[in-house]
């Protein structure tokens, strides 16, 4: 059974930071695109990074360059993103998917929400003052 779990979500001020986590089993970080993804109540979910299997090439949303990091464990299967001088605009559910064959490793798929075969129930992060 494939499980991806969500933990590290909060409430921080303007410019704060956060770290997400996401523990996997039942697939392998090392032979699956890992994402997150974030999602705002009414409006659709969008890809805000990915990293690749392997040499782990990293991909991001605008807006999130320079602040947001993907990274992946792959010793404890899991991957993780670094969120620095979040905003206002960074307020949403996140949620940790997992792509494999034959999507992963394709750019054009990056960030294509259908294509992702497994995710986790999201984690919460708000930022206000």
């Amino acid at each position: 059974q494939v499980q991806l779990v969500e933990s590290g979500g909060g409430s921080v001020q303007p410019g704060g930071s956060l770290r997400l986590s996401c523990a996997v089993s039942g697939v392998s970080v090392t032979t699956h695109c890992m994402a997150w993804f974030r999602q705002v109540p009414g409006q659709v979910r969008e890809g805000v990074a990915t990293i690749y299997p392997g040499v782990g090439r990293t991909f991001y949303t605008d807006g999130v360059n320079g602040r947001f990091t993907i990274s992946r464990d792959d010793t404890n299967n899991a991957q993780y993103l670094e969120m620095h001088t979040l905003q206002p605009e960074d307020t949403a559910k996140y949620y940790c998917a997992a792509m494999g064959a034959p999507y992963c490793l394709d750019d054009y798929y990056n960030f294509h929400v259908d294509k992702y075969a497994y995710w986790g129930q999201g984690t919460q992060v708000t930022v206000s003052s």
